[in-house]
């Protein structure tokens, strides 16, 4: 690979994904992006804290040997890492104190370390690879849409990276629950996003309207998104096709943020929108979405839990420092 001159190395150890990521700070890109699954016995819906915690320490070895080919500690200017889920006092999970023990150890070497929200990373790898980084010196509304996270955010630059508001989220399930919890109940292996999307990809909505129906409930900026996983089940014992099903989950969500982006800009004002998160990698909802607001998207690799977004912030806070 080509000379390095200067790199900010980013962790992230979320739920189910363990991650790394080298960003060359003198040509503004990310030149590695590792990523590690976290093991779900099949048929569950999830993992518990302590054996998300225990596969990250697991999985971190092989990740860090991967990384010793992008730089060396003459070259690493800044280690980032996500410590905590959101932006509010009080924001903790146990998974990310793997991937806050890698960052330590990594900068023990003598480079600054700094402390961001898993969904701080989230936004940022999703702005930067999305054709859109004029935003980062401006307001915009961001999305964050995973399998823990439903929410409608404010969004204002600031010198660490950004000031993010929380002003509307899911009030019981959110997006990513739905699609796997119904994924699951169709047989498709956790966590179940692709599948279900190569599922639904099968129902030709063109010469026929889905026959499962259920309400959007939008409450000012906020939803409700359970319902739909009733009607699913019923729909399944019904003998409703599996392909079917997965359509209606997958338009279902798609309606669900559609409302909500309409909301927000008009409470708000029509700003840019980015759409961030697990959930944002699907085809069917980026597309639908694109259609009818000014929206930001990145490519599913860097919608998808991801390390990008510490490595980036980590050598914006580091040239901001220097």
């Amino acid at each position: 690979m080509k000379e390095v001159k200067r790199v900010s190395i980013g962790f992230d150890t979320s739920n189910y994904t363990t991650s790394a990521a080298v960003f060359d700070i003198d040509r503004s890109e990310i030149i590695a992006n590792l990523k590690l699954p976290l093991p779900v016995a099949s048929g569950a819906r999830g993992l518990r804290q302590s054996d998300a915690l225990f596969s990250h320490i697991k999985n971190l070895p092989e990740i860090c040997e991967k990384l010793k080919e992008y730089y060396s500690y003459g070259e690493l200017c800044a280690v980032g890492y996500s410590a905590y889920p959101r932006d509010i006092e009080g924001s903790y999970m146990p998974c990310f104190l793997a991937g806050v023990s890698a960052a330590s150890a990594l900068a023990s070497g003598g480079a600054p370390e700094y402390a961001f929200s898993h969904q701080a990373g989230h936004i940022m790898a999703a702005l930067w690879h999305s054709g859109r980084r004029e935003l980062i010196k401006n307001d915009f509304l961001a999305f964050h849409v995973s399998g823990g996270t439903t929410e409608v955010l404010y969004v204002k630059p600031d010198k660490d990276g950004f000031d993010i508001k929380l002003i509307g989220e899911s009030e019981d399930i959110n997006a990513g629950q739905l699609v796997d919890r119904v994924g699951v109940m169709l047989g498709l292996d956790f966590p179940c996003g692709r599948e279900l999307e190569k599922l639904a990809a099968g129902f030709d909505n063109k010469n026929k309207k889905c026959s499962i129906l259920q309400k959007v409930t939008v409450r000012g900026i906020s939803c409700n998104m359970s319902g739909a996983e009733n009607k699913a089940s019923a729909a399944l014992a019904g003998g409703t096709s599996k392909s079917e099903i997965a359509f209606f989950i997958l338009d279902f969500i798609a309606r669900v943020l559609d409302k909500m982006t309409l909301s927000a800009k008009e409470k708000y004002g029509k700003l840019p929108v980015l759409y961030a998160g697990g959930v944002m990698s699907n085809n069917y909802i980026k597309a639908y979405l694109a259609k009818r607001h000014d929206a930001a998207f990145a490519p599913s690799e860097y919608s998808s839990d991801n390390a990008c977004g510490t490595a980036i912030l980590a050598a914006m806070k580091y040239i901001s420092d220097n």
